[in-house]
């Protein structure tokens, strides 16, 4: 059976991953793949450490889509895939892997999911995670001071110069592609029921 690919878009703390989680915890009978947009970033090793610093990682271009695109296709074909590791202290790519077996769902989110074409034709399903512009810059605040380790004066000075152009020029406008927008974030269980209900409506189907 193909699998139900699930791509889940939204701004940078908009509670993609709570959605995320809560779908997959909710599919109990069927087995799940997680797949994280952000582990595809180009690697820049060519850079030095203050260089990687100022790289726009909020432009499409700061993502390996062919390699995304190519790994997404072998799962959805049935085949398993080493995917990579991005280590966001260093801003660069691990030597190491993760290998990710096929599964009855696959799950995949990131804030750019839905602007390549290639990858929204993937998506069986698309949902776009909306919060406001306040949660998800506090919710980004908390995440790279106590996960990422960065000050407050970087953070802030990135979330200024390309992460809110950014949102406005290609995350926001991508929602028009989304099957069901999810207003407050991870928060809205009755429309994380909706689309559960509808993941075991296409199962159901497949497995006719």
């Amino acid at each position: 059976m193909k699998p139900l690919i699930i791509g889940i878009a939204g701004g940078s703390g908009s509670g993609k991953t709570t959605v995320a989680r809560r779908i997959a915890d909710a599919l109990e009978s069927a087995s799940i793949a997680f797949i994280d947009m952000d582990a595809y970033y180009r690697n820049f090793t060519r850079l030095s450490a203050e260089e990687r610093k100022h790289v726009n990682w909020d432009h499409p271009d700061a993502f390996d889509l062919d390699l995304f695109v190519s790994q997404m296709t072998a799962l959805s074909a049935g085949e398993t895939i080493e995917k990579p590791i991005y280590d966001f202290v260093t801003h660069g790519r691990r030597a190491e892997t993760v290998r990710v077996a096929p599964a009855d769902v696959i799950v995949i989110d990131g804030i750019l999911l839905f602007v390549d074409r290639r990858v929204r034709d993937l998506c069986d399903v698309k949902v776009y995670v909306d919060a406001d512009a306040d949660i998800r810059l506090i919710r980004r605040i908390e995440r790279d001071l106590v996960a990422r380790g960065r000050p407050l004066e970087e953070i802030l000075t990135q979330y200024l110069t390309t992460v809110r152009p950014m949102h406005l020029e290609f995350v926001e406008p991508s929602k028009r592609w989304a099957d069901v927008i999810v207003p407050q974030g991870g928060h809205n269980a009755v429309a994380t029921e909706m689309i559960v209900a509808k993941i075991h409506h296409r199962l159901s189907e497949a497995r006719r």
